[in-house]
């Protein structure tokens, strides 16, 4: 396989004539040794089915493919699609999806997650990773969703905007602790494992990118009763994440709660009038929504 050089890509796509597509936030990792960090970074075996968003040329595919027991992977560009089929046709462990890996903001395509479920039942043990460089205007839902399927993944590494892998790993109290912060850490272990200056994609971004690991933790996310309701209520009370917690409780429950009903919940919390959203932690916040959903199970906004 040839090296995917800037030099590479920009031969191969004059050759069929198409430039890189802005709308689709494709942006080619051209450095080798950071695709295999990528890679080594999933610690891949022979029973991890891996999800690949973004199939690309296919170069990191082929990385992927030759570690892994299968590799379903998704690319929504006819032309890079054809592009990565010429280079991965002797992988047979190798299932390519031509369309957008979501169906909306909030699910992925069915025909993702059916592929997904062959490939997992074809043999025991086997468990399901995301390795993908993802587009950037997809990430976010990319990850938050993957935590909510039916397949709950062992874990993800992924190419994304440093921004983004900054809010992943957040602390309370910080400028980029919100509800991304919160629905990846209450499940998982989350860790940014290099930064990455714009010169090793092509084109170049105009920000910096990171590789961040996120490994999911089965016992923390056995203790969230409902995640569906989980995600959603933070979602919506770190919408004002400065404003005061009350008024955001009050905010999200005003056709479920009277305000007598919220302020006893936050009493049972322990929580003063003037706590705010961002200076809650993973845990009380749990144990927040919590009480919530047990007052209102079928809260919704």
């Amino acid at each position: 396989m040839d090296r995917q050089t800037k030099t590479f890509l920009m031969r191969q796509f004059r050759e069929v004539g198409i430039q890189p597509a802005t709308r689709h936030g494709q942006n080619f990792l051209i450095d080798l040794n950071l695709q295999h960090l990528i890679v080594d970074s999933a610690n891949l075996t022979d029973q991890d089915v891996v999800l690949e968003v973004g199939t690309g040329t296919g170069a990191l595919t082929a990385l992927i493919a030759k570690k892994a027991a299968a590799v379903v992977t998704i690319e929504i560009d006819g032309h890079l699609f054809e592009l990565a089929s010429e280079l991965l046709l002797d992988f047979d462990n190798v299932t390519m999806l031509r369309h957008d890996a979501l169906k909306n903001k909030n699910q992925f395509d069915p025909r993702v997650l059916d592929a997904i479920k062959e490939k997992l039942d074809e043999a025991p043990n086997r468990r399901l990773k995301l390795v993908a460089n993802l587009p950037y205007n997809i990430a976010t839902p990319v990850l938050s969703n993957l935590l909510l399927c039916g397949h709950l993944p062992h874990s993800m590494v992924a190419t994304i905007q440093k921004e983004l892998g900054d809010r992943i790993v957040a602390r309370p109290n910080t400028k980029d602790y919100g509800a991304l912060s919160v629905w990846m850490q209450s499940q998982a272990d989350t860790e940014i494992v290099r930064i990455m200056p714009p010169s090793v994609f092509w084109p170049a971004p105009k920000v910096e990118s990171a590789i961040v690991r996120i490994v999911v933790d089965p016992v923390r996310r056995a203790a969230i009763p409902d995640p569906k309701f989980f995600h959603q209520f933070v979602k919506t009370i770190f919408i004002h994440r400065r404003k005061f917690l009350r008024a955001n409780v009050v905010a999200a429950l005003k056709r479920h709660l009277t305000k007598q009903e919220v302020d006893e919940i936050l009493e049972q919390m322990n929580l003063r009038p003037d706590a705010r959203t961002e200076q809650l932690d993973v845990a009380t916040l749990q144990k927040l929504t919590e009480l919530v959903r047990v007052r209102v199970p079928d809260w919704t906004l």
